[in-house]
């Protein structure tokens, strides 16, 4: 495959674009400078150096608070969007993702549209992990019956990784998004849910974040989330 619709395939420019990166010599192909028509396979190491002249992307983790809606609010709600205005960050920042009114903890906000698909499309597997507590005791094959998968209104869910920290609380690892799915498969699971907190976005933690407070990710934090995110092709 040519390296410029390589490029243009994992997101980082366009087409045109990636060409240009390829004339200012900002490619490398397992250590030496691409050209242009250069050929590239999977395995191949590809690392894209930044222009210092295009938009300079910004990486955030948010403490979403319990009560903010991060899709289609309605009258009245509070929209994330405005509370991310109290944070003095960049102006073009968004979040990337949903985490429902009544669930609170980490989310990514960025003015790298890049991301979107490679974050939210199923078709990409990235961990994402979460704190449940229960107001009813956890069932002893509990731990069992939501790891195998469970069927949610006729869509049987991917296998997770479960923790039990006590009677009534739960860690968990997935690597899909459906729409309340915790929710739903605690329900199914007949478990109620009194708290839901998400600690972490692949290799991103929420850590000791207060609510509404953000940190920016940079260095090796970042260098390590853009790898996952972008898979062989790396932004240096």
């Amino acid at each position: 495959m040519r390296i410029n619709k390589y490029i243009a395939l994992k997101q980082i420019a366009t087409r045109k674009g990636a060409d240009e990166l390829v004339k200012n010599k900002k490619v490398l192909i397992n250590g030496k400078l691409a050209v242009l028509g250069s050929k590239v396979n999977e395995n191949d190491d590809v690392q894209v150096k930044e222009d210092k002249n295009l938009k300079a992307y910004k990486y955030y983790a948010y403490n979403k608070p319990i009560g903010i809606i991060t899709h289609s609010p309605q009258y009245f709600e509070k929209d994330i969007k405005e509370k991310v205005k109290s944070l003095s960050l960049p102006k073009d920042i968004f979040p990337i993702g949903r985490l429902d009114k009544g669930s609170h903890g980490l989310m990514l906000l960025t003015n790298d549209g890049r991301i979107t698909d490679r974050l939210l499309n199923p078709k990409y597997f990235h961990e994402k992990e979460y704190i449940v507590k229960t107001s009813n005791k956890l069932r002893s094959n509990f731990k069992q019956k939501i790891e195998a998968g469970v069927n949610i209104e006729g869509y049987i869910t991917k296998k997770c990784k479960v923790e039990i920290i006590d009677n009534f609380t739960f860690k968990i690892v997935l690597t899909e998004g459906k729409k309340h799915q915790i929710r739903r498969m605690c329900s199914a699971l007949f478990q109620e849910i009194s708290d839901l907190k998400r600690i972490r976005i692949m290799n991103i933690a929420l850590g000791n974040l207060k609510p509404n407070e953000s940190r920016e990710i940079k260095g090796k934090e970042l260098e390590t989330f853009l790898k996952q995110t972008f898979g062989s092709i790396q932004i240096i």
